[in-house]
């Protein structure tokens, strides 16, 4: 790879890093199979799966500021998976290394800067995904919401038909 190449492999890298989370995989022992599956399943989750090389890695890692804790996982054959949703890629990355046995996490970075070893990352691919907890959150907020207007409600329904049983009482007065 010429100098230009690389500086631009650097420059992109280090873009994604400083846009998103990174997790960090050895890749090694994957047929082809297996990684086809992965880049598949990769794009359908938003989840962007490069192989670099170890050197421009950590240069990328450097120029996008990051301190060497996170360098620190770029030895030996190494993917990086870049997401938004940092819970989709640990989800995805834990389910192949619990499918492959030499497909191992190493660690990961969230976006605000946050070095995860391998059991964070297992313990992060754990949690509910982004829109599961949205929908939490919603649910969450909608509940006492749906409550009021229930009680209110049942005590309109009940104002109606005690003016009911109010108007029947004197028209059988009247009667």
């Amino acid at each position: 790879m010429r100098r230009e190449e690389k500086a631009k492999v650097v420059e992109e890298l280090a873009e994604k890093l400083r846009s998103g989370s990174a997790l960090v995989v050895d890749y090694q022992g994957m047929n082809v199979a297996q990684s086809t599956e992965l880049r598949r399943r990769s794009r359908e989750l938003g989840v962007e799966f490069v192989v670099a090389k170890n050197t421009l890695a950590r240069r990328a890692a450097d120029a996008a500021g990051i301190d060497g804790e996170f360098s620190g996982f770029f030895t030996g054959p190494t993917a990086i998976a870049f997401s938004q949703d940092p819970v989709a890629g640990a989800k995805l990355l834990a389910e192949f290394a619990d499918q492959i046995e030499t497909f191992t996490l190493k660690g990961g970075r969230l976006d605000d800067g946050q070095v995860l070893d391998a059991e964070q990352v297992v313990a992060l691919s754990k949690l509910p995904g982004r829109e599961q907890l949205i929908a939490q959150v919603v649910g969450g907020l909608a509940a006492p919401i749906s409550a009021l207007v229930n009680v209110l409600n049942n005590t309109v329904q009940g104002l109606v038909i005690a003016l009911n049983q109010i108007a029947e009482q004197k028209r059988a007065q009247e009667s």
